[in-house]
């Protein structure tokens, strides 16, 4: 038997069969495959992309001269044959490097950007790296751009989104691909959110979950720095253009602020919220549930989640700390002295965050789906999600902690995954770092298979 979870987590298993069975330390997964692909910085933590398409795997990343380089095998073989793009990144960690595929099986790149011209390449040959050709997409808000995206529609298409302006007055624009005449249009002929000229959102998402819908969650923020997040909101659409609240009533674009219906907690600017720091999952009856952090009433720290349920979000607090967490700052933050992880069913109606707390250290708290409220009564530990392998750094050195990313196609079989791994350092507010620095991490391509004989 398996239980699991939707998006932004990973899928949980829980072994209840007879036999062997992982435990707390061992993994449902298991290494099969590690393939090199090049060496990267280590000093600065940015993102990359892995895409796993038919007969082909992709992965995108810069090198360590900071090159945007792209790469494709055939999965099964060791060897890439990359090229280095147009493009080269500084300190920035922002400004990661994504990919999508079209319905041609041309390949689209996109990144390296904050506030910055579109960059944007797109492949002349079907699964050909080498005749990638840097290109603009409609030509307009493409002056200032950050956080590119690639997603498919519910019809198959491949669209792209990103936000033009700056943090706290920015747009999330969203285009979609021909793939008949090979061009990009508007998506939407208006921005999905609208901050006034006093504010922009956060999103996470679009991600597509239970009935057929697509769902995204955001904060708003009123200034670049990360303290002004505030007003936890929440939307769905079954198709990308009509959008909805929670409640099924349709909300006009772009989504601002006063937008009725959206929020799912209004945190005041200062109120102990990050962008990026809330998580989504679905319970058992395909309803939305997001996990956050923010500051209580006290200014102590504290996680929460949210549920909408009888025409309205229900809020619990979940744990007691009794030490606030204050943070603020621009750019790429380090560790801000809070983070929790996606929340995971561990049989039943119970629900596990794990957490990691400046003054508390790590750890898990646990609440039960149907009231939210927190559960005290011991819960047996949960399987690695991982091997260990894929959470320990290779390198020693001060400050080293591992990065991944997740195969953003699949390889076809559910028994088979792919994972991104390497080395950085954490973020250092976009600014380049003196000193001493470790040597570059080399970037690998794992393939896992599942444990069937632990579950």
């Amino acid at each position: 038997m398996t239980l699991k979870t939707c998006f932004l987590g990973a899928t949980v298993l829980i072994a209840v069969l007879a036999g062997r069975h992982a435990g707390a330390g061992e993994s449902t997964w298991q290494v099969a495959e590690r393939v090199e692909v090049e060496t990267v910085p280590s000093w600065f933590p940015v993102g990359f992309s892995l895409l796993t398409h038919g007969q082909r795997q992709y992965v995108a990343y810069y090198d360590a001269e900071h090159r945007m380089t792209v790469g494709v095998r055939r999965p099964g073989q060791r060897q890439w044959q990359t090229v280095k793009l147009d493009s080269k990144v500084g300190w920035d960690s922002h400004n990661g490097v994504t990919m999508g595929m079209d319905g041609n099986g041309d390949l689209h790149v996109s990144g390296n950007m904050h506030g910055v011209p579109l960059i944007y390449f797109r492949s002349e040959i079907p699964g050909d790296v080498m005749t990638l050709k840097r290109l603009p997409m409609t030509g307009r808000n493409e002056n200032r751009c950050t956080y590119p995206h690639f997603l498919h529609d519910a019809a198959g298409r491949l669209v792209f989104h990103y936000r033009d302006g700056g943090s706290g007055n920015g747009r999330r624009y969203y285009n979609v691909y021909d793939r008949s005449s090979r061009t990009w249009s508007r998506l939407l002929d208006r921005p999905l959110f609208e901050g006034q000229g006093k504010r922009n959102a956060y999103p996470i998402g679009p991600v597509a979950g239970p009935g057929r819908r697509f769902h995204v969650f955001w904060v708003w923020r009123d200034t670049p720095d990360c303290a002004t997040n505030n007003n936890l909101s929440y939307a769905r659409s079954p198709d990308l253009v009509r959008w909805e609240s929670a409640a099924g009533e349709p909300v006009d674009l772009p989504m601002v602020l006063g937008t009725r219906g959206l929020i799912v907690d209004p945190v005041p600017s200062g109120g102990g919220m990050i962008n990026g720091g809330a998580r989504l999952v679905f319970d058992s009856q395909d309803r939305p549930m997001i996990a956050y952090h923010k500051s209580d009433e006290e200014g102590n720290m504290q996680l929460y989640v949210a549920r909408f349920a009888g025409g309205s979000w229900m809020r619990r607090v979940i744990t007691t700390w009794d030490k606030p967490v204050k943070f603020s700052g621009r750019g790429a933050m380090p560790f801000i002295g809070i983070r929790i992880s996606t929340p995971r069913r561990v049989g039943g109606m119970v629900w596990m965050i794990g957490y990691r707390h400046r003054d508390y250290g790590s750890g898990t708290v646990a609440f039960d789906e149907r009231t939210l409220e927190p559960v005290t009564s011991r819960i047996e530990p949960l399987p690695r999600e991982l091997p260990k392998e894929l959470e320990q750094p290779e390198l020693r050195f001060a400050g080293i902690g591992v990065r991944r990313a997740e195969d953003l196609g699949g390889p076809g079989d559910p028994n088979v995954r792919y994972v991104l791994k390497w080395d950085a350092l954490s973020a250092n507010y976009d600014r380049k770092r003196t000193g001493l620095l470790p040597p570059p991490a080399m970037l690998r391509v794992y393939k896992l298979v599942r444990d069937t004989e632990g579950q």
